[in-house]
């Protein structure tokens, strides 16, 4: 397959759900190539299909005031938190080109986060039932999709040099009793999400086994 890469830098999310849902019509109607979009968002809860009410560890009012925003969205999962130094990457991919099964989608997904980590020196796990990539017992990415006319939208949070302190504020995609962590933690290091994006990408290009069109900066090093 051949996709493009979108780097839309620093946006709130509501925009960017804005740009997601056109290219997702686009897509379908062949106008444009499957795209990846990377982003890193304002600080902001996103509460999924799944979403439980118990997950909310705050009231809106104190997340507001925390400069927090809350947002239902319609992806899969439950709650989690998007903000700055993570890097959320949203594939919106013809799943026609890839196979048309969602759970190797997901599968999929976690996995380019796997090589993303290996890159890195890390080790990435899956952690059945739970979607998403793991180091050890702390979850390094969370993945939440949606497909609309056989187009992926919505993806993966990587948190690269994330605070992970409103994490604590939730009950991260309502998963209880495990923790959260990023690259910069596990790796002792201050890892931007600069810095990742050329990893990703080349992730992308290996399990897709795809080429990269008009291969922009972000795409390079592979």
């Amino acid at each position: 397959m051949e996709f493009n890469i979108v780097d839309l830098g620093r946006m709130a999310y509501a925009p960017c759900l804005g740009v997601q849902r056109s290219l997702v019509e686009q897509v379908a109607d062949g106008s444009q190539p499957s795209t990846l979009l990377f982003v890193e968002h304002e600080p902001v809860l996103t509460l999924g299909a799944s979403f439980h009410e118990a997950n909310l560890l705050l009231t809106i009012a104190e997340y507001k005031a925390l400069g927090i925003h809350v947002v239902r969205t319609d992806r899969g999962g439950d709650v989690t938190y998007h903000g700055p130094g993570q890097l959320v990457i949203y594939p919106i991919f013809n799943l026609a080109e890839v196979g048309k099964d969602l759970h190797k989608w997901l599968r999929d997904l976690e996995q380019t986060i796997i090589k993303t980590l290996d890159s890195f020196g890390l080790k990435g796990e899956r952690f059945p039932p739970h979607t998403g990539t793991w180091v050890g017992d702390r979850k390094i990415a969370a993945i939440g999709i949606k497909v609309r006319r056989w187009v992926s939208m919505h993806g993966i949070a990587l948190n690269c040099d994330s605070d992970l302190e409103p994490f604590e504020s939730i009950v991260p995609c309502g998963i209880r009793d495990y923790g959260v962590t990023s690259l910069s933690q596990e790796l002792g290091r201050k890892v931007a999400i600069e810095e990742a994006k050329p990893v990703v990408a080349m992730a992308f290009r290996r399990v897709f086994c795809a080429t990269i069109l008009d291969d922009p900066d972000v795409g390079k090093n592979h």
